[in-house]
């Protein structure tokens, strides 16, 4: 496999990881604010990571999870 449709790859999932991210805290009516003040995180950190300028560690996307009910769970590849 190439190192490019690796990187195609880790973005469209990190991309639906975070499209998740953000439906979800517009089903909660949470603003990127109130968001940030749940998870102790500066707004700034979640504007950044929803408009894909940067790529939240696995803690920082634990934590915004926990707040938004969501679970990040691991499945085989096909």
């Amino acid at each position: 496999m190439s190192t490019e449709h690796d990187a195609n790859e880790q973005r469209e999932a990190i991309s639906q990881i975070v499209g998740a991210m953000i439906e979800r805290r517009h089903d909660l009516a949470l603003s990127q604010r109130d968001l940030a003040k749940l998870c102790g995180l500066p707004h700034s950190s979640v504007a950044r990571i929803e408009s894909g300028r940067t790529t939240p560690n696995l803690s920082t996307l634990l934590r915004i999870f926990r707040e938004l009910g969501l679970s990040l769970v691991a499945e085989p590849t096909k």
